[in-house]
């Protein structure tokens, strides 16, 4: 580690949302020492905002515990990080699952949303497993610099995406599914900087602890993750080149983590083997910050 708790070279990117291929270093999706075990075979998948960070780890890791795999992508932004991924899972696709497929869309409206499940049914036959994932999120110093069409903008893609995906995905589901929603530390400690997205992951816990409750009797769980801070490109689009260089200094472990050390929460949520009697629940990830669940 470089001193003055710098973590990561200098970088920035002017745009959301952020490119995994352009950052150093870049994120690490992988982990040689991972043994799979068969723990999703024969299950499909969706995993939103799949092509990049956290969303492509899980992709990784769903596709070598025997998953068919599809998720979607920014196509105005994440086209090549989209198509990286895309030959990822190939690679770590078992031989008895299906050719993965990725889905250009933005997902902060009803209709797109809707396409994305009938592709999916259309591609795959059913969904086993729905990742609600893709998210935002943009600096500001005051509320007062939160206008109305960036309060819009940033919760139709971290929350209302996570409704419309879910009531279309619904009718395909069925006993043994699994719902798992990607929130973050933030809803639980709170960020000045970050109002509107930390509003959006605290609405994502009421939202997978509700839905879990009024899933439970059809057998379906619904649980959330919630990451501390992780090397992804959200971090050089939405952060200046020295809050960049020190991202994930401030916690306990004293380093920001990989995509790679989050995704096996979402295995174990989304495997019956291991998490069939938790619902309602919420993982954390988050380099040891204590929270209050």
């Amino acid at each position: 580690m470089a001193s003055g708790g710098q973590q990561f070279p200098p970088q920035k990117q002017e745009q959301q949302p952020g490119k995994e291929h352009a950052m150093d270093p870049t994120p690490q999706s992988t982990a040689q020492d991972y043994k799979p075990a068969s723990k999703l075979r024969g299950k499909v998948a969706l995993v939103t905002g799949g092509d990049s960070g956290i969303g492509r780890a899980v992709c990784n890791c769903f596709a070598l515990e025997g998953a068919t795999v599809a998720f979607t992508y920014d196509k105005s932004q994440e086209e090549k990080d989209a198509k990286d991924t895309l030959q990822m899972i190939k690679q770590a696709k078992t031989s008895d699952a299906k050719d993965p497929i990725c889905i250009p869309t933005d997902l902060g409206y009803d209709e797109n949303c809707k396409r994305v499940i009938d592709e999916v049914v259309n591609a795959f036959g059913k969904i086993d497993i729905l990742v609600n994932n893709a998210a935002e999120q943009h600096k500001a110093g005051s509320i007062e610099d939160i206008d109305e069409e960036r309060l819009e903008r940033v919760f139709r893609t971290n929350i209302f995406s996570y409704f419309f995906l879910t009531r279309h995905a619904l009718k395909h589901l069925k006993e043994g599914s699994s719902i798992i929603n990607t929130t973050s530390v933030t809803a639980y400690k709170g960020n000045p900087k970050l109002l509107d997205y930390t509003s959006t992951k605290g609405a994502i816990v009421a939202f997978t602890r509700g839905l879990a409750l009024q899933l439970v009797s059809k057998g379906i769980r619904v649980n959330g993750v919630a990451p501390g801070p992780v090397w992804t490109p959200l971090i050089p689009a939405s952060f200046s080149e020295e809050e960049s260089a020190s991202f994930g200094s401030q916690v306990p472990m004293g380093r920001a983590g990989q995509p790679h050390e989050i995704a096996p929460s979402y295995v174990f949520l989304a495997s019956e083997i291991d998490s069939s009697y938790i619902s309602g629940q919420v993982l954390h990830p988050n380099g040891g910050t204590i929270v209050n669940g």
